[in-house]
């Protein structure tokens, strides 16, 4: 991976002091978006990992408890020529789903996956803008168990490492493009 290629990336997070709340810094990835060249340097990165790591992958599995996780995958899926899969927000999904409820570091979230979205079997990778706590990623990785999906990986563009996320995928493989504290 090129540093500079990184770096044309990490130069467009931004941190925002006591957002949401105080003592919080938030990494904020929407000048990245905004920034075409460095927004495709983002996918290209994250396409590179990808095919040197999976030889082999039926879908993206992208995120979408908000809209960020939803920005990636599919362009990202596109790159691969592979199909999408969306894990949302509970009753945002049409027709029969899979649903399950988890803890967040505030609260309690449900996130839902309609349950003919993947075969048993089929190979996923599942990405996200940022890994904090990691209730959502496990959350997702728990749907797709149900649906008897092979994950591959859980791949995010940031991940906040004093808050250890990774640690709750426990087997399931982790990468992050970029690393905070």
């Amino acid at each position: 991976m090129s540093e500079e290629r990184l770096r044309r990336v990490r130069d467009r997070v931004r941190p925002f002091p006591d957002f949401p709340e105080p003592g919080v810094l938030f990494r904020d990835i929407s000048p990245l978006l905004k920034d075409p060249v460095a927004f495709r340097t983002l996918i290209d990165l994250l396409e590179d990992h990808v095919r040197a790591s999976f030889p082999k992958i039926d879908f993206i599995v992208g995120e979408c408890l908000d809209s960020r996780g939803f920005l990636i995958g599919p362009p990202l899926a596109q790159r691969l020529g592979i199909g999408f899969v969306p894990v949302r927000k509970k009753g945002k999904l049409p027709g029969p789903t899979e649903g399950i409820s988890y803890s967040l570091e505030y609260g309690k979230a449900e996130l839902e996956i309609q349950s003919d979205a993947v075969e048993p079997g089929q190979k996923v990778v599942i990405v996200d803008d940022l890994l904090a706590t990691g209730g959502t990623m496990c959350a997702a990785c728990e749907l797709l168990k149900r649906l008897k999906a092979e994950i591959l990986e859980c791949l995010v563009i940031i991940e906040l490492k004093a808050l250890k996320g990774s640690g709750k995928l426990n087997s399931i493989p982790f990468y992050s493009l970029l690393q905070y504290d």
